[in-house]
Protein backbone atom coordinates (compact mmCIF):
# COMPACT_ATOMS: atom_id res chain seq x y z
CA UNK A 1 0.00 0.00 0.00
CA UNK A 2 1.21 3.64 -0.61
CA UNK A 3 2.89 5.44 1.81
CA UNK A 4 1.06 8.72 2.88
CA UNK A 5 4.26 11.75 2.95
CA UNK A 6 2.27 14.62 5.30
CA UNK A 7 3.47 17.81 6.11
CA UNK A 8 5.78 17.51 9.10
CA UNK A 9 5.85 19.77 12.26
CA UNK A 10 9.08 20.96 12.30
CA UNK A 11 9.31 23.44 15.39
CA UNK A 12 7.20 23.61 18.66
CA UNK A 13 4.44 26.59 17.25
CA UNK A 14 4.62 25.26 14.25
CA UNK A 15 0.76 24.19 12.57
CA UNK A 16 1.15 25.22 9.46
CA UNK A 17 4.01 26.22 6.78
CA UNK A 18 4.60 26.86 3.04
CA UNK A 19 5.86 23.73 0.93
CA UNK A 20 8.79 26.30 -0.62
CA UNK A 21 10.44 23.95 -3.01
CA UNK A 22 9.95 20.01 -4.18
CA UNK A 23 13.37 18.25 -4.45
CA UNK A 24 11.72 15.40 -6.23
CA UNK A 25 9.29 14.57 -9.10
CA UNK A 26 6.91 12.05 -9.73
CA UNK A 27 8.13 8.98 -10.74
CA UNK A 28 11.48 9.62 -9.25
CA UNK A 29 13.14 7.04 -6.61
CA UNK A 30 14.23 7.86 -3.20
CA UNK A 31 16.22 6.54 -0.58
CA UNK A 32 15.90 7.05 3.25
CA UNK A 33 18.06 10.14 3.95
CA UNK A 34 16.95 11.87 0.48
CA UNK A 35 16.03 15.64 0.56
CA UNK A 36 12.83 15.51 -0.67
CA UNK A 37 11.72 19.31 -0.31
CA UNK A 38 12.54 22.42 1.79
CA UNK A 39 9.76 23.35 4.21
CA UNK A 40 9.44 26.95 5.43
CA UNK A 41 8.33 27.25 8.88
CA UNK A 42 7.53 30.41 11.49
CA UNK A 43 11.30 30.27 12.06
CA UNK A 44 13.36 29.08 8.96
CA UNK A 45 13.93 26.93 5.83
CA UNK A 46 14.41 23.71 6.80
CA UNK A 47 14.83 20.39 4.48
CA UNK A 48 12.64 17.16 4.69
CA UNK A 49 14.60 13.92 4.28
CA UNK A 50 12.74 10.51 3.19
CA UNK A 51 12.19 7.69 5.70
CA UNK A 52 11.80 5.14 3.35
CA UNK A 53 12.77 4.24 -0.12
CA UNK A 54 10.30 3.68 -3.22
CA UNK A 55 9.05 6.18 -5.59
CA UNK A 56 7.11 9.33 -5.94
CA UNK A 57 3.46 7.62 -7.27
CA UNK A 58 1.86 11.08 -6.63
CA UNK A 59 2.43 15.23 -5.46
CA UNK A 60 -0.66 16.22 -3.93
CA UNK A 61 0.48 19.65 -3.03
CA UNK A 62 2.40 22.12 -5.47
CA UNK A 63 5.90 23.91 -4.79
CA UNK A 64 5.40 27.70 -3.36
CA UNK A 65 1.68 26.56 -1.97
CA UNK A 66 1.14 28.49 1.57
CA UNK A 67 -0.63 27.72 4.86
CA UNK A 68 -0.96 23.84 4.77
CA UNK A 69 -1.59 22.24 7.72
CA UNK A 70 0.91 19.82 9.59
CA UNK A 71 -0.07 16.27 8.82
CA UNK A 72 -2.07 16.82 5.70
CA UNK A 73 -1.08 14.23 2.92
CA UNK A 74 1.41 16.26 0.34
CA UNK A 75 2.08 13.08 -1.29
CA UNK A 76 1.78 9.31 -2.36
CA UNK A 77 5.19 6.90 -2.00
CA UNK A 78 4.62 3.75 -3.88
CA UNK A 79 6.91 0.93 -2.24
CA UNK A 80 8.66 -2.08 -3.98
CA UNK A 81 6.90 -3.25 -6.14
CA UNK A 82 3.99 -1.27 -6.93
CA UNK A 83 3.30 0.64 -9.64
CA UNK A 84 0.62 3.78 -10.62
CA UNK A 85 -2.24 1.40 -10.35
CA UNK A 86 -1.70 1.10 -6.59
CA UNK A 87 -3.38 4.60 -5.97
CA UNK A 88 -6.79 4.15 -6.97
CA UNK A 89 -9.28 4.32 -4.80
CA UNK A 90 -6.82 6.96 -2.97
CA UNK A 91 -7.77 10.92 -2.57
CA UNK A 92 -6.08 12.99 -4.38
CA UNK A 93 -7.50 15.83 -3.21
CA UNK A 94 -5.08 18.56 -1.32
CA UNK A 95 -7.68 19.20 1.32
CA UNK A 96 -5.32 19.12 4.71
CA UNK A 97 -5.95 16.97 7.44
CA UNK A 98 -6.65 18.45 10.95
CA UNK A 99 -3.47 18.97 12.49
CA UNK A 100 -3.30 17.01 15.62
CA UNK A 101 -2.92 19.11 19.13
CA UNK A 102 0.41 19.56 20.27
CA UNK A 103 1.02 18.49 24.10
CA UNK A 104 1.79 21.66 26.44
CA UNK A 105 5.17 20.87 27.75
CA UNK A 106 6.36 19.58 24.51
CA UNK A 107 9.11 21.60 22.89
CA UNK A 108 11.22 20.08 20.56
CA UNK A 109 10.11 19.08 16.75
CA UNK A 110 7.95 16.31 15.18
CA UNK A 111 10.22 14.56 12.07
CA UNK A 112 10.95 16.02 9.30
CA UNK A 113 10.76 12.86 7.16
CA UNK A 114 8.22 10.80 5.51
CA UNK A 115 4.98 9.80 7.71
CA UNK A 116 6.39 6.58 9.63
CA UNK A 117 4.08 3.70 11.02
CA UNK A 118 3.20 4.13 14.44
CA UNK A 119 5.26 3.43 17.12
CA UNK A 120 3.94 0.83 19.51
CA UNK A 121 3.94 1.48 23.72
CA UNK A 122 7.49 -1.04 23.72
CA UNK A 123 8.91 -2.75 20.51
CA UNK A 124 11.22 -5.81 20.20
CA UNK A 125 15.29 -5.87 20.03
CA UNK A 126 16.13 -3.72 17.01
CA UNK A 127 12.42 -2.28 15.68
CA UNK A 128 12.53 1.34 15.78
CA UNK A 129 10.52 3.53 17.91
CA UNK A 130 9.78 6.91 16.86
CA UNK A 131 9.77 9.72 19.48
CA UNK A 132 10.85 13.42 19.76
CA UNK A 133 15.12 14.45 20.12
CA UNK A 134 13.78 15.78 23.91
CA UNK A 135 11.67 12.55 24.52
CA UNK A 136 14.73 10.80 24.13
CA UNK A 137 16.76 12.85 26.10
CA UNK A 138 14.69 13.76 28.95
CA UNK A 139 14.12 9.47 29.07
CA UNK A 140 17.72 8.96 29.03
CA UNK A 141 18.13 11.26 31.83
CA UNK A 142 15.73 9.15 34.04
CA UNK A 143 17.12 5.75 32.92
CA UNK A 144 13.89 5.02 31.36
CA UNK A 145 13.49 2.24 28.05
CA UNK A 146 11.98 5.04 25.62
CA UNK A 147 10.37 1.75 23.96
CA UNK A 148 8.06 1.22 27.44
CA UNK A 149 6.32 3.94 27.11
CA UNK A 150 3.13 4.73 25.28
CA UNK A 151 3.38 7.59 22.65
CA UNK A 152 0.35 10.15 22.12
CA UNK A 153 1.93 12.50 19.23
CA UNK A 154 1.29 12.11 15.90
CA UNK A 155 1.38 8.78 14.36
CA UNK A 156 2.04 7.27 18.11
CA UNK A 157 4.86 9.03 18.23
CA UNK A 158 6.90 9.87 21.65
CA UNK A 159 6.95 13.23 22.90
CA UNK A 160 8.07 15.03 26.08
CA UNK A 161 4.89 14.97 27.62
CA UNK A 162 4.78 11.46 27.17
CA UNK A 163 7.74 10.84 28.97
CA UNK A 164 6.48 13.08 32.12
CA UNK A 165 2.91 11.37 32.25
CA UNK A 166 5.15 8.14 32.58
CA UNK A 167 7.30 9.32 35.53
CA UNK A 168 4.54 10.79 37.30
CA UNK A 169 2.89 7.57 36.42
CA UNK A 170 5.67 5.73 38.60
CA UNK A 171 6.90 4.17 35.51
CA UNK A 172 3.95 2.52 34.65
CA UNK A 173 2.30 4.02 31.18
CA UNK A 174 -1.50 4.25 31.85
CA UNK A 175 -3.87 3.41 29.19
CA UNK A 176 -6.30 7.49 28.49
CA UNK A 177 -10.15 6.18 30.65
CA UNK A 178 -12.48 6.26 28.07
CA UNK A 179 -15.49 8.70 28.56
CA UNK A 180 -18.16 7.67 30.65
CA UNK A 181 -21.47 6.79 28.86
CA UNK A 182 -23.32 8.46 31.45
CA UNK A 183 -21.26 11.53 31.18
CA UNK A 184 -23.29 14.78 30.16
CA UNK A 185 -22.09 15.85 26.62
CA UNK A 186 -19.47 19.04 26.29
CA UNK A 187 -21.47 22.38 25.98
CA UNK A 188 -19.74 23.62 22.88
CA UNK A 189 -18.35 26.98 23.75
CA UNK A 190 -19.96 30.25 22.25
CA UNK A 191 -18.35 31.13 18.72
CA UNK A 192 -16.08 34.64 19.50
CA UNK A 193 -17.52 37.78 17.90
CA UNK A 194 -15.43 38.64 14.61
CA UNK A 195 -12.75 40.74 15.13
CA UNK A 196 -12.72 43.93 12.93
CA UNK A 197 -9.19 44.79 11.67
CA UNK A 198 -9.47 47.71 9.73
CA UNK A 199 -10.79 50.54 11.18
CA UNK A 200 -13.45 52.86 9.77
CA UNK A 201 -12.19 55.52 7.88
CA UNK A 202 -8.73 53.96 7.49
CA UNK A 203 -8.24 55.87 4.28
CA UNK A 204 -5.88 54.90 1.88
CA UNK A 205 -3.72 52.40 3.24
CA UNK A 206 -1.63 49.02 2.28
CA UNK A 207 -2.27 45.48 3.76
CA UNK A 208 0.65 43.44 4.51
CA UNK A 209 -0.15 39.73 4.89
CA UNK A 210 1.33 38.02 8.35
CA UNK A 211 3.94 36.12 7.52
CA UNK A 212 4.57 32.77 9.58
CA UNK A 213 6.95 34.07 11.52
CA UNK A 214 4.81 37.10 12.57
CA UNK A 215 2.03 35.12 13.43
CA UNK A 216 3.90 32.98 15.46
CA UNK A 217 5.32 36.14 17.60
CA UNK A 218 1.83 37.53 17.73
CA UNK A 219 0.24 34.38 19.05
CA UNK A 220 3.08 33.75 21.88
CA UNK A 221 3.81 37.32 23.11
CA UNK A 222 0.04 37.98 23.46
CA UNK A 223 -0.22 34.36 25.50
CA UNK A 224 3.14 35.39 27.66
CA UNK A 225 1.20 39.26 28.52
CA UNK A 226 -1.63 37.08 28.91
CA UNK A 227 -0.46 34.38 30.97
CA UNK A 228 2.75 35.29 32.17
CA UNK A 229 2.87 37.26 35.50
CA UNK A 230 5.56 39.80 34.66
CA UNK A 231 7.51 41.80 37.35
CA UNK A 232 10.83 44.01 36.42
CA UNK A 233 13.90 45.15 37.89
CA UNK A 234 16.83 47.06 36.41
CA UNK A 235 19.66 47.92 37.47
CA UNK A 236 23.10 49.60 36.40
CA UNK A 237 26.23 48.52 35.58
CA UNK A 238 29.90 49.84 35.18
CA UNK A 239 31.37 49.17 31.97
CA UNK A 240 34.55 50.65 32.29
CA UNK A 241 37.01 47.59 33.71
CA UNK A 242 35.04 44.88 31.30
CA UNK A 243 35.61 47.88 28.06
CA UNK A 244 39.42 47.82 28.96
CA UNK A 245 39.91 43.85 29.19
CA UNK A 246 37.57 43.31 25.47
CA UNK A 247 39.64 45.64 23.95
CA UNK A 248 43.30 43.77 25.38
CA UNK A 249 41.54 40.58 24.59
CA UNK A 250 40.80 41.64 20.73
CA UNK A 251 44.00 43.02 20.56
CA UNK A 252 45.76 39.33 21.21
CA UNK A 253 44.84 38.45 17.56
CA UNK A 254 42.40 38.08 14.81
CA UNK A 255 41.02 34.68 15.81
CA UNK A 256 38.77 36.13 17.65
CA UNK A 257 36.39 39.36 18.15
CA UNK A 258 34.66 39.35 21.87
CA UNK A 259 31.85 41.69 21.80
CA UNK A 260 30.51 43.59 25.22
CA UNK A 261 27.20 40.62 24.15
CA UNK A 262 29.65 38.17 24.40
CA UNK A 263 30.77 39.32 28.15
CA UNK A 264 26.52 39.55 28.96
CA UNK A 265 26.23 36.18 27.75
CA UNK A 266 28.90 34.78 30.01
CA UNK A 267 27.72 37.14 32.75
CA UNK A 268 24.01 35.71 32.44
CA UNK A 269 25.22 31.74 32.45
CA UNK A 270 27.52 32.12 36.02
CA UNK A 271 24.81 34.44 37.56
CA UNK A 272 22.26 31.46 36.62
CA UNK A 273 25.37 28.74 38.05
CA UNK A 274 25.13 30.80 40.93
CA UNK A 275 21.43 30.78 41.61
CA UNK A 276 20.19 27.38 39.89
CA UNK A 277 16.59 27.70 41.29
CA UNK A 278 16.51 30.46 38.53
CA UNK A 279 17.59 28.49 35.79
CA UNK A 280 13.93 26.83 35.59
CA UNK A 281 10.49 27.39 34.01
CA UNK A 282 7.15 26.93 35.15
CA UNK A 283 5.29 23.49 34.29
CA UNK A 284 1.76 24.14 35.32
CA UNK A 285 1.87 21.68 38.68
CA UNK A 286 5.57 21.75 39.22
CA UNK A 287 8.71 23.83 38.44
CA UNK A 288 11.06 22.04 36.00
CA UNK A 289 14.71 23.35 37.07
CA UNK A 290 17.49 22.66 34.54
CA UNK A 291 20.83 21.44 34.81
CA UNK A 292 22.14 22.48 31.56
CA UNK A 293 22.15 26.37 31.56
CA UNK A 294 21.69 27.12 27.78
CA UNK A 295 21.15 31.15 27.31
CA UNK A 296 18.75 32.18 24.37
CA UNK A 297 19.75 35.69 22.52
CA UNK A 298 17.29 37.81 20.43
CA UNK A 299 18.25 38.09 16.44
CA UNK A 300 16.59 40.78 14.48
CA UNK A 301 15.99 38.91 11.02
CA UNK A 302 13.61 39.97 8.29
CA UNK A 303 10.40 40.06 9.02
CA UNK A 304 10.83 39.60 12.81
CA UNK A 305 13.24 37.51 15.38
CA UNK A 306 14.46 34.87 16.56
CA UNK A 307 16.41 33.53 19.71
CA UNK A 308 18.96 30.93 18.42
CA UNK A 309 20.75 29.51 22.08
CA UNK A 310 24.56 29.13 23.45
CA UNK A 311 24.12 25.89 24.74
CA UNK A 312 26.29 25.46 27.98
CA UNK A 313 27.10 29.03 28.05
CA UNK A 314 28.45 28.56 31.82
CA UNK A 315 31.68 26.12 30.67
CA UNK A 316 32.51 28.14 27.78
CA UNK A 317 35.13 30.50 27.01
CA UNK A 318 34.37 34.23 25.94
CA UNK A 319 36.24 33.50 22.28
CA UNK A 320 34.03 30.32 21.97
CA UNK A 321 31.27 32.25 22.94
CA UNK A 322 31.49 35.02 20.58
CA UNK A 323 32.42 32.39 17.35
CA UNK A 324 28.99 30.57 18.14
CA UNK A 325 27.07 33.21 18.52
CA UNK A 326 28.12 34.95 15.17
CA UNK A 327 27.37 31.23 13.47
CA UNK A 328 23.95 31.41 15.23
CA UNK A 329 23.23 35.01 14.14
CA UNK A 330 24.49 34.13 10.09
CA UNK A 331 22.85 31.16 10.34
CA UNK A 332 19.29 33.37 11.80
CA UNK A 333 19.50 35.93 8.99
CA UNK A 334 20.01 32.84 6.67
CA UNK A 335 16.85 31.17 7.60
CA UNK A 336 19.13 28.12 8.15
CA UNK A 337 18.87 27.11 11.61
CA UNK A 338 17.89 23.97 12.51
CA UNK A 339 15.33 23.06 15.99
CA UNK A 340 18.08 22.26 18.21
CA UNK A 341 19.49 25.39 17.67
CA UNK A 342 16.53 27.91 18.80
CA UNK A 343 15.01 25.52 21.71
CA UNK A 344 15.16 24.91 25.04
CA UNK A 345 16.89 27.48 27.92
CA UNK A 346 15.23 28.69 30.64
CA UNK A 347 16.41 32.31 29.71
CA UNK A 348 16.85 35.34 27.39
CA UNK A 349 19.28 38.24 26.11
CA UNK A 350 17.32 41.15 24.12
CA UNK A 351 20.34 43.61 23.38
CA UNK A 352 18.80 47.22 21.94
CA UNK A 353 22.25 49.14 23.19
CA UNK A 354 23.56 49.55 19.33
CA UNK A 355 20.07 51.32 18.98
CA UNK A 356 20.85 53.29 21.43
CA UNK A 357 17.82 52.90 23.35
CA UNK A 358 19.10 53.59 26.93
CA UNK A 359 16.77 51.61 28.94
CA UNK A 360 13.66 48.98 27.97
CA UNK A 361 11.46 45.86 29.45
CA UNK A 362 11.12 43.06 27.35
CA UNK A 363 8.31 40.24 27.34
CA UNK A 364 9.43 36.78 28.25
CA UNK A 365 9.43 34.31 25.30
CA UNK A 366 7.36 30.97 27.01
CA UNK A 367 7.58 28.83 28.13
CA UNK A 368 11.02 30.66 29.80
CA UNK A 369 10.81 32.32 33.23
CA UNK A 370 13.32 35.16 32.46
CA UNK A 371 14.81 37.68 29.71
CA UNK A 372 17.25 40.57 30.50
CA UNK A 373 16.65 43.53 28.31
CA UNK A 374 20.11 45.53 27.49
CA UNK A 375 20.25 49.22 27.03
CA UNK A 376 23.30 50.98 26.00
CA UNK A 377 26.81 52.18 27.31
CA UNK A 378 27.05 55.52 27.51
CA UNK A 379 29.30 58.03 30.02
CA UNK A 380 27.36 59.46 33.06
CA UNK A 381 27.76 61.96 36.00
CA UNK A 382 28.03 59.11 39.23
CA UNK A 383 29.23 59.42 42.69
CA UNK A 384 32.37 57.40 43.17
CA UNK A 385 33.70 57.28 47.13
CA UNK A 386 31.99 60.62 47.71
CA UNK A 387 33.25 62.07 44.88
CA UNK A 388 31.78 63.02 41.71
CA UNK A 389 33.27 61.39 38.45
CA UNK A 390 32.29 59.72 35.03
CA UNK A 391 31.76 56.60 34.09
CA UNK A 392 30.62 54.26 31.12
CA UNK A 393 27.36 53.05 32.73
CA UNK A 394 25.02 50.43 31.02
CA UNK A 395 21.05 50.26 32.44
CA UNK A 396 19.55 46.07 32.37
CA UNK A 397 16.14 45.25 33.26
CA UNK A 398 15.25 41.73 34.06
CA UNK A 399 11.48 40.43 33.20
CA UNK A 400 10.39 38.06 35.84
CA UNK A 401 7.71 34.89 35.44
CA UNK A 402 6.71 35.60 39.25
CA UNK A 403 5.74 32.04 39.58
CA UNK A 404 9.36 31.06 39.35
CA UNK A 405 11.26 33.73 40.02
CA UNK A 406 10.43 36.19 43.19
CA UNK A 407 11.69 39.37 43.63
CA UNK A 408 14.51 38.63 46.47
CA UNK A 409 15.90 35.57 43.93
CA UNK A 410 15.56 38.05 40.92
CA UNK A 411 17.66 40.78 42.71
CA UNK A 412 19.88 38.39 43.62
CA UNK A 413 20.15 37.22 40.47
CA UNK A 414 21.06 40.78 38.86
CA UNK A 415 23.89 41.24 41.80
CA UNK A 416 25.81 38.56 40.51
CA UNK A 417 25.41 39.97 37.10
CA UNK A 418 26.43 43.16 38.01
CA UNK A 419 29.21 41.59 39.97
CA UNK A 420 30.81 39.86 36.81
CA UNK A 421 29.90 42.68 34.96
CA UNK A 422 32.09 45.47 36.65
CA UNK A 423 35.00 42.96 37.65
CA UNK A 424 35.14 40.70 34.49
CA UNK A 425 38.49 38.97 35.50
CA UNK A 426 35.84 36.61 37.73
CA UNK A 427 34.64 35.33 34.74
CA UNK A 428 37.75 33.44 33.90
CA UNK A 429 37.99 31.89 37.36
Amino acid sequence: MPITITMPALSPTMTEGKLATWHVAEGDEVSSGDVIAEIETDKATMEVEAVDEGVIGKILIDAGTENVSVNSPIAYLLEDGEDASALEGMSTSAAPAPAAAPAAQETASAPTAVTPAPAAPSSPQGSRVFSSPLARRVAADASLNIADIQGTGPRGRIIRADVDAFIAAGGTAKAAPAPSADAPAATPAPAAAPVVTTPPHAGEHEEIPLTGMRKTIAKRLTEAKQTIPHFYLTIECELDNLLAMRKELNSRGDDYKISVNDFIIRASALALKKLPAANAIWGGDKILQYKDIDISVAVAVEGGLITPVVKNADKRGLADISNNMKELAGKARDGKLMPEEYQGGCFSISNLGMFGIKEFSAVINPPQSAILAVGAGEQRPIVKDGELTVATMMSVTLSCDHRVIDGALGAELLKYFKGYIEEPLTMML
